[in-house]
């Protein structure tokens, strides 16, 4: 390319080719790349990888905000658009209300108690032009994008066309007919419209720095333990993960499956589900020993009762029995979750896997608590780092692919900068400790050469004395 800069078209095709050939492969080149120089990255500043840190966090594509009736009419304009001249002539009394200005100017005259009514005629118009355009458009994108967005917002019964309710639309529907791809989803009272972004880094203490090691972008319904579970065979692979921090949105039974395959230890800095009553003895109370493939096959009691573990006689669950002897003796018995039997009068606790690895994450977050080190909470920062460039959280592209991309680069360009950091401090340091040894070693040289200097005055002090003597001596 020389020393000119490049055409800005060529990003455009690039990016292009990078859309294409995900679409025909699922890989992304991209990601690729950003994971080859970040593995780089830890070998030569030889950073522990551990421990790894994940969390995620909602990213918007560059849309507008649509309510249902914008956004069918704006779809209306796009299939107007799509047609030939010919049917354009033929269609525009049916066209006519809904192609003079853009469609938010058609929104804006409406009155809200209109809004149905209008959603209504709309529909009707809608399903007329999916019969009657099928047979010359029914392969274009614009034509598929329309019929999508009519099964969505409306439904047929008896030959009845019916508005569908809020509550009925999925969070898949369609946000934007700029982007195909963007969902909708509610969290913590707020309405997002695009994609969740998540992301992973080391957190080793004795890491001089710590680098994001896995970047995703997927709908933004996405469960956080779907995305776990997509990264955790991928991180194995790169680096020696074998303990991942997350909050207690990353917990589930899947999710449980995939870390006792990939021998990693989770630990949540909370759990999802039903706060257990603290009142009474649960099962994470109890020390239990398992397999490498997550199998019990000891439990110790709170009280130090240690037991084996059998498998139920349906095989589905596990049960351990508790000398009654000692339990009856235990101050702990009225608040234990074990059961005496009837015909063995010995105490049985039964559990499933489910409730075991629940349990286990449970007990790993309370020592993690009590610890006083949370270890999960800077990946917050880092979140905000890479989200930074974006206002409101809101990227300047279109697409899940665009999107992913430019969540890749900024996660690129946080590592670049967290190592051009250290770089710098550490050269400061350097250049400090060389400065205080120079200082040093002036210091400690001035006496000496002082202590020469009175040395050698008095060493030809006394010479002189002698030679005066002598030549006294000669004289007599």
């Amino acid at each position: 390319m020389g020393e000119e800069d490049f055409d800005e078209r060529m990003l455009y095709y690039f990016r292009e080719r990078l859309s294409r050939y995900m679409q025909e492969t699922g890989i992304n080149l991209l990601e690729k790349a950003f994971e080859q120089v970040t593995d780089q990255q830890i070998a030569a500043y030889q950073l522990k990888t551990g421990k790894q840190r994940m969390d995620s966090t909602q990213v918007a594509s560059n849309n507008s905000e649509m309510g249902r009736l914008h956004l069918l009419v704006e779809v209306l304009q796009r299939v107007y658009r799509m047609l030939t001249k010919e049917d354009q002539g033929q269609y525009a009394e049916a066209f006519a209300p809904y192609i003079q200005g853009h469609a938010g100017q058609y929104v804006y005259h409406i009155k809200g108690q209109d809004t149905s009514e209008h959603s209504r005629r709309i529909g009707e118009l809608m399903q007329r032009l999916l019969i009657e355009l099928q047979p010359g458009y029914g392969q274009e994108p614009v034509y598929q994008m329309f019929a999508r967005v009519f099964g969505e917002h409306f439904r047929v019964e008896e030959k009845i066309l019916k508005i569908k309710l809020g509550e009925e639309l999925s969070a898949n529907s369609l946000q934007s007919p700029d982007d195909l791809e963007a969902t909708y989803r509610q969290k913590n009272n707020k309405s997002f419209r695009g994609y969740v972004a998540n992301l992973t880094e080391t957190c080793d203490p004795e890491n001089p720095l710590q680098l994001v090691t896995k970047v995703q972008v997927a709908a933004n319904h996405t469960d956080d333990a779907e995305m776990l579970i997509e990264a955790l065979p991928n991180l194995k692979v790169r680096t020696e993960l074998d303990t991942l921090y997350t909050d207690g949105g990353y917990g589930s039974p899947d999710a449980d499956k995939v870390l006792q395959t990939n021998l990693v230890e989770q630990i949540q800095t909370a759990i999802r589900g039903r706060i257990p009553n603290h009142e009474k003895l649960n099962l994470s109370d109890f020390e239990i020993k398992q397999t490498e493939k997550g199998v019990p096959t000891r439990i110790t009691c709170p009280q130090g009762q240690t037991v084996a573990v059998h498998s139920s006689s349906q095989k589905k669950a596990f049960v351990a029995h508790f000398e009654d002897e000692v339990c009856l003796a235990c101050p702990l018995l009225p608040k234990c979750p074990v059961q005496r039997g009837k015909r063995d009068l010995r105490f049985h606790l039964r559990f499933d896997q489910n409730q075991l690895n629940m349990s286990e994450r449970r007990r790993r977050s309370q020592i993690h608590r009590e610890e006083g080190r949370n270890l999960r909470a800077a990946v917050e920062a880092t979140v905000r780092q890479i989200k930074h460039s974006f206002p409101a959280s809101k990227l300047p592209v279109h697409g899940k692919i665009r999107v992913t991309c430019m969540v890749i680069g900024s996660a690129m360009t946080t590592n670049v900068r967290r190592i051009q950091r250290y770089l710098e401090a550490k050269i400061e340091l350097e250049n400090a400790q060389m400065k205080a040894q120079k200082e040093q070693e002036c210091s400690q040289e001035q006496p000496s050469v002082s202590f020469f200097v009175c040395l050698i005055s008095i060493f030809r002090s006394f010479a002189a004395s002698i030679t005066i003597n002598q030549v006294g001596f000669g004289y007599h």
